[in-house]
């Protein structure tokens, strides 16, 4: 990863996929809102293994091992930068010296503070409002935690990267915290962009970098009626004995692209959100979210991750 020009006491935020995709949507929508610019790749294809190939058109594609990068807000007032860094997937192996050379990449960019976004799912209604659970790597971002409401997870454990990191970041001794968005377990193998806002929510309070949350809380909006809407549908069948809600993920959020295959009017779609996208970056979001919701980001994701380049990139 080479160095670029000089941040200002940045802030490093990490995020891998997870329940609810509370993480990865939380920076994606910091990456679109506050039209961030890709800064580097982290390279750790010896972390991962193929386990099976890609067939398109009956053709074997090339492997493809997940990506891990680095985008860049720089502050026009006067408080810190921001680095996001998102990894696409979590490695199987070496998670440690993945994160001991992570921070040691971002401490040569002059990161001191670091956050962590993950989801935790609980028994919590549809209805109910997200609570944000956090840990911190020192009493003074636990202070911090406290001032801002957040409930403080006091036992426990912190399972994959996003607990990692912060491990490691205890170690060196850098402040930091995870901000855990909680989620209905019953929907953790689905989006739940409430999660996602109430973590954002938090950050901004600590941070006081604004972020204009108007697009996320109408996504929370529409997805709230939409699960709605499955539990009645659920409840309905869990009455008559043909439902069990271990599976209401399955059973009532299938896959939209029916047939494996984009529809014409869904290219142009895309076509248009791209074009969108390409002369607002703070449209992007929109862009991923329709991505996501066709099951097409891996197919376009190195042309939506082009929108963050700059020219000479």
């Amino acid at each position: 990863m080479m160095q670029k020009s000089k941040l200002n006491d940045p802030i490093l935020i990490a995020a891998w996929p997870g329940m609810g995709h509370v993480a990865v949507t939380a920076c994606y929508y910091l990456i679109a809102k506050l039209q961030m610019e890709f800064r580097a790749e982290y390279l750790t294809s010896d972390l991962f293994d193929a386990d099976h190939v890609v067939v398109d058109s009956g053709l074997v594609q090339p492997f493809r091992y997940p990506k891990n990068q680095f985008f860049v807000w720089r502050n026009p007032e006067e408080g810190s930068d921001l680095l996001v860094f998102i990894g696409e997937a979590q490695p199987p192996q070496g998670r440690y010296n993945f994160c001991c050379k992570l921070i040691d990449y971002v401490q040569s960019e002059g990161v001191s503070k670091i956050y962590t976004f993950a989801s935790m799912a609980t028994t919590i209604q549809l209805e109910d409002d997200s609570r944000v659970i956090g840990a911190a790597t020192d009493t003074g971002m636990l202070q911090q935690l406290v001032g801002k409401d957040v409930g403080l997870l006091n036992n426990g454990s912190i399972s994959g990267m996003n607990g990692i990191l912060l491990g490691v970041a205890t170690e060196r001794k850098i402040a930091g915290c995870c901000l855990l968005g909680e989620m209905p377990h019953v929907f953790a193998n689905v989006p739940y962009p409430k999660a996602s806002l109430a973590v954002l929510n938090v950050f901004r309070q600590m941070t006081g970098i604004e972020i204009d949350a108007t697009e996320l809380k109408l996504e929370v909006e529409k997805m709230q009626q939409h699960l709605t809407d499955v539990m009645s549908q659920f409840r309905r069948l869990e009455q008559e004995g043909n439902a069990d809600v271990q599976d209401v993920d399955e059973t009532f959020l299938p896959d939209p692209m029916e047939n494996g295959k984009l529809s014409d009017d869904e290219k142009k779609r895309i076509e248009s959100l791209f074009e969108e996208a390409t002369n607002d970056r703070s449209a992007a979001y929109e862009l991923k979210r329709e991505l996501d919701r066709l099951d097409a980001f891996s197919e376009y994701e190195d042309r939506f991750l082009d929108l963050f380049k700059n020219d000479d990139q």
